[in-house]
């Protein structure tokens, strides 16, 4: 049976913890009874953090302090297993603020991915929500099982994963005109917004999250022509990081610029006609050769092998492991340095 992981107040057994060492170096460990950190700096035990509060600073065995602090939601999903590429936090922030994600709201996502997204939805909503993820591939919903089950330590009851495609399933998910909000993160997301709008409330949100502006454009028109939905609002976000340092205030040499477009609209009341938006005269129409643009390669999405990608469930599942042991050494985490350290 697993532990959950405490989110404030002094360490406990079952919490993560991120240990920032000499140089920098970062190490995330599950606190374990009798658990030991190893590295080639020394060894330092669970016990000493046990009872500590967040924020302290532990000595291993040859004298080498460390901060250790429990690691935010950001931190986790940069450095957890990815089988499919993650909704990276910027992006992230901006969907449960453009989409308005509440307490006790019933959500839909599709694809699940590698269940980044899931997890801030998953806290947006709350312990009285309803998430429900769709993902084709059954290989990344089990990396994204396996990374919520590790971050909350255990899997949540307000979450179901479906493993197949939404248009086909998503009927048989929700009730018609159920739905408070639905998030789509894939290739193709005008294929979904005409069962996306059997699904919503009326007034409710659907947000697209895509990465090109050939992508950006087809969906808009599609939700412009279905004529239930208010005219959608399309945007991107750049977060740019600052060196402040007494009076070395500076941009810092690389930011975070492009990731993906999100555009949303809202569910009209059946049989409601908006007032008339005037427009300019664009092209809104599409041919054979517009659609090859849209294509996984042509927009450069990189195919996961499958040898790559089974190797990445077993480092998920490795990592669930580890939760849901009680004692002894968290096999997933003690000896493996974070990814972004």
């Amino acid at each position: 049976m697993s532990e959950t992981p405490h989110l404030s107040g002094p360490f406990r057994v079952g919490d993560r913890v991120q240990l920032t060492g000499p140089k920098g170096r970062m190490h995330t460990i599950t606190l374990r009874e009798d658990g030991e950190l190893h590295t080639h700096n020394g060894v330092l035990k669970h016990e000493l953090l046990v009872g500590q509060p967040d924020g302290s600073v532990v000595t291993n065995s040859s004298g080498h302090d460390y901060l250790a602090l429990r690691p935010l939601l950001r931190d986790f999903v940069m450095s957890m297993p990815r089988g499919a590429a993650i909704v990276y936090p910027k992006d992230a922030a901006q969907i449960l603020a453009q989409a308005d994600i509440f307490p006790g709201a019933t959500v839909v996502e599709a694809g699940v991915g590698s269940g980044a997204l899931s997890l801030w939805l998953l806290r947006a909503i709350g312990p009285s929500g309803r998430l429900v993820s769709f993902e084709r591939r059954e290989e990344f919903a089990d990396v994204a099982r396996a990374n919520v089950e590790t971050f909350h330590g255990e899997l949540p009851s307000t979450w179901e994963v479906v493993v197949g495609d939404l248009v086909e399933n998503l009927p048989d998910a929700v009730a018609p005109a159920s739905v408070d909000r639905i998030v789509l993160d894939m290739l193709a997301p005008w294929e979904c917004i005409d069962a996306a709008a059997d699904a919503l409330t009326p007034g409710g949100v659907v947000l697209c999250y895509v990465a090109t502006a050939t992508q950006l454009s087809r969906v808009a028109e599609y939700i412009r022509g279905t004529g239930l939905f208010t005219d959608p609002d399309a945007s991107e976000t750049m977060v740019r990081g600052w060196h402040v340092e007494g009076l070395a205030v500076r941009p810092d040499h690389r930011m975070v610029a492009h990731t993906g477009f999100l555009i949303t609209a809202r569910r009209l009341a059946p049989g409601a006609v908006p007032p008339e938006v005037k427009r300019r005269a664009s092209k809104s129409s599409y041919g054979d050769e517009d659609v090859e643009l849209w294509t996984p390669g042509a927009v450069g999405d990189r195919e996961i092998t499958d040898k790559n990608l089974r190797k990445r469930v077993r480092e998920a599942q490795k990592a669930a492991d580890g939760v849901r042991q009680r004692g002894g050494e968290d096999p997933a985490a003690t000896e493996t340095p974070d990814a972004t350290a």
